[in-house]
């Protein structure tokens, strides 16, 4: 029961002077929140989130597309519907456009949460802004208070309509944004406001997807259920060689990550994590763009690492590995020097872990 309705009704029936009925209200209203704080308690109990980043693809998937991840121990993926943002400077947002691939449409992305609960999978839906020439989605910010308001409005839209199919499809948790350093730091009254709305639709849980170098800049996390962290963290420096190396450079990014969740009492979930398959992989994870020489053993080395450092924390639920395509055949492989572990050595480190 909704704490305001519960306020509202004790307000009326006083109003009425009728002392059984506030007397059975409020005996109602406990009862109500004994059972919200039950349920809470109880879609809280997932084990360790061994999770994926499934790519839309451009069609429609079937069983043969989800099976594979379970092969490695995988037990929840999330789904990416993209929008796209013409600059960074601008309000206009678009979405479920024809000429995106399906899986990034609204009924594409319900198709595809139906297949992967067919599997007995945990869903994540993680909508992304994508921005023309690749401008990174941390510099969107607008200029005058009507292009905030504008995009604001366009950006609930966005949202709630990806909640719906969350809430009709009983999806687990839903990620309300990612990386919009700049979005989230001007206007945070918004972001409490998108929250409540959310809430008021959808009861699975929550998170945002801060990037890996503002998630202590956050100010909402009391109001959901994870600190999510796209956890490109620079760990290591050229030529670092072992899992030892590594796990040092780790340090002092476990400690902030442990100052925020002491903070605000929440477990850390990596709403992405992952490094390429070449040279010097963790000196800047993020780094989509090198041309890099193929390394498949530093790409093993570097997930080792992450996975002897953080993996067995309390305050850490697990993460969502970047990334897996629909077509496990031909994704991949010895030649491939980006972030999928499908066909490579680091599918067995994957295994090791997530098993």
């Amino acid at each position: 029961m909704h704490i305001k309705c519960i306020i509202y009704n004790y307000i009326h029936a006083s109003l009425n002077k009728n002392a059984e009925v506030i007397k059975l209200i409020l005996t109602i209203s406990l009862f109500g929140i004994s059972i919200l704080s039950y349920s809470q308690d109880e879609k809280k109990s997932f084990g360790k989130i061994n999770g994926m980043s499934f790519v839309a693809g451009n069609k429609t998937i079937d069983s043969t597309h989800v099976k594979p991840m379970l092969n490695v121990g995988t037990n929840w993926v999330a789904t990416i519907p993209f929008a796209y943002m013409p600059t960074e400077v601008s309000p206009e947002l678009q979405y479920d456009l024809e000429w995106q691939w399906i899986g990034e449409r609204l009924e594409g992305t319900r198709q595809q949460v139906q297949e992967i609960h067919q599997q007995n999978l945990s869903v994540m839906i993680k909508p992304q802004i994508w921005i023309g020439h690749g401008t990174y989605t941390g510099e969107i910010s607008m200029t005058t208070e009507e292009e905030w308001l504008k995009l604001e409005k366009n950006y609930t839209n966005y949202i709630l309509d990806f909640i719906k199919i969350a809430k009709e499809e009983n999806v687990e948790m839903f990620c309300i944004g990612t990386e919009l350093r700049e979005f989230v730091a001007n206007r945070p009254y918004y972001w409490v406001g998108l929250i409540e709305k959310i809430k008021m639709i959808y009861a699975g849980q929550l998170t945002y997807a801060a990037n890996w170098d503002d998630f202590d800049d956050v100010q909402f996390w009391n109001n959901l259920d994870y600190i999510g962290v796209d956890a490109y963290f620079p760990i290591g420096k050229e030529r670092d060689t072992d899992v030892d190396d590594l796990k040092k450079g780790w340090k002092k990014h476990l400690n902030a990550l442990d100052t925020a969740a002491n903070q605000f009492n929440k477990q850390i979930l990596f709403t992405e994590y992952g490094y390429r398959s070449m040279e010097s992989p963790a000196v800047k994870p993020w780094d989509y763009s090198t041309d890099a020489p193929v390394d498949m053993k530093a790409q093993c080395i570097a997930l080792e690492a992450l996975y002897q450092s953080v993996w067995h924390e309390e305050k850490f639920a697990g993460g969502f590995l970047w990334k897996w395509h629909a077509d496990n055949q031909h994704a991949g492989g010895k030649r491939n020097n980006m972030f999928t572990v499908q066909n490579k050595a680091a599918m067995d480190v994957i295994r090791k872990y997530y098993n």
